[in-house]
């Protein structure tokens, strides 16, 4: 039997926007003549997967339909959330349509994830298809690149051809994930393997309540254009509750498919200038490269209200002493150690460090050093251009 992509499509993605009022769902940025959710749309197109069912709210119905009609989907099903209960409620009421059968397997995917190496995660999906039973769960790890406080982790151990989780760790700090990386931990992906049965069962057991509304909203659902209009009544008095709560944490019979493959979540800017800094060949252009007295810049990608640029800061290169009024900046380093200026505070930053430059903030990089600085800068705001900038000290004259 085929797999079943379930894709959930609720998140805002607030996290990346200080400005809340130029705020864009991070699965539906364009990134450079792709999203998030096109990506992860281009995963399930494969011979492994029955057609998707996508769970989301009424805000980004034109939005899905856009990415659905521009991958080439004529068959899917979109389940519509009248209101935002946590990941449990959402997962649970995709799946108990009709058109899945009680045996079908479901991979439960995000669509905001970028995953790389897509033929041996799907290799990995199939090999462990026939472990599949009406109770077990896997959840997908990923082999952390780097010790982060930002995702879950978990631990597991080898039995029986299998890995069982024997511990979840949620988001810890730095030097906690450090110890713990050691110990052979996985990022928790968020993505989930199992049957409808086995969900089934598994809310049943730890949260009975939400089952039954569950069922009882999608019973009393309306179907209109491959559409399900979960029943509102219902579905409000089920409890906001994450599905790693709710079921992960309640289960003994949690496996891990363990993948060591290049993931994010694109969760920061960090994240998103590093996947530019990989790309940059892709979006490097003649006419966008600009030289200044310090060294230059290349505008690598101007989105919607953002920029991405590759900086090149020459030895003893110096930008001058300023701010912005209406931009804030991320800056991350990629090559060399530039002496940094943020309001009255001087620092160095070492490559892979990360520095954010609020709105009106004064600030400057210098290169002191023999080995040029590269840094990747995204800029945020709904002015991007050179005249946003105000000039308190510099050394090439620049200050009128």
């Amino acid at each position: 039997m085929k797999i079943r992509p379930v894709i959930l499509c609720g998140g805002s993605g607030t996290r990346l926007w200080s400005d809340k009022k130029h705020h864009q769902p991070k699965q539906f940025i364009d990134f450079g003549n792709w999203t998030l959710f096109g990506k992860t749309l281009e995963r399930v197109k494969n011979s492994i997967f029955d057609y998707p069912v996508i769970s989301t709210n009424q805000k980004y119905i034109s939005e899905i339909k856009k990415n659905l009609r521009l991958k080439g989907f004529k068959k899917y099903k979109i389940i519509l959330e009248p209101a935002k209960r946590n990941t449990a409620p959402a997962m649970l009421s995709s799946v108990l349509i009709k058109e899945i059968p009680e045996k079908q397997p479901l991979i439960f995917l995000t669509s905001d994830h970028l995953i790389e190496k897509t033929k041996l995660f799907n290799r990995s999906i199939k090999q462990n298809q026939k472990y599949l039973t009406d109770n077990n769960i896997f959840i997908f790890g990923i082999k952390p690149s780097n010790p982060s406080s930002e995702f879950g982790y978990f631990l597991s151990k080898k039995i029986k051809n299998k890995n069982k989780v024997t511990k979840f760790i949620e988001k810890p700090n730095f030097e906690k994930a450090k110890k713990i990386i050691k110990k052979n931990a996985y990022w928790n992906s968020g993505m989930f393997f199992l049957t409808k049965k086995s969900i089934i069962n598994n809310f049943k057991k730890f949260q009975n309540r939400n089952f039954n509304n569950c069922l009882n909203s999608v019973n009393k659902s309306k179907l209109k254009n491959n559409i399900y209009y979960l029943h509102k009544n219902d579905f409000l008095k089920c409890k906001p509750i994450s599905f790693d709560y709710a079921i992960l944490e309640k289960s003994k019979y949690i496996n891990a498919i363990n993948l060591n493959i290049p993931w994010s979540d694109l969760g920061s800017w960090k994240e998103i200038c590093k996947v530019y800094d990989k790309l940059k060949t892709k979006y490097q252009r003649k006419k966008n490269i600009f030289y200044r007295p310090w060294g230059r810049y290349t505008n690598l990608y101007n989105g919607k209200n953002f920029l991405i640029k590759e900086l090149y800061v020459k030895s003893k290169g110096v930008l001058s002493l300023q701010k912005h009024f209406h931009r804030s900046e991320h800056w991350v380093v990629t090559q060399g150690t530039p002496k940094i200026t943020l309001n009255k505070k001087k620092f160095v930053l070492k490559p892979n460090e990360t520095i954010f430059i609020p709105v009106k903030s004064i600030h400057r990089i210098e290169n002191p050093y023999k080995k040029p600085v590269k840094m990747i800068e995204a800029q945020l705001g709904s002015i991007l251009k050179e005249t946003d900038i105000v000039r308190y000290q510099d050394i090439y004259g620049r200050v009128k």
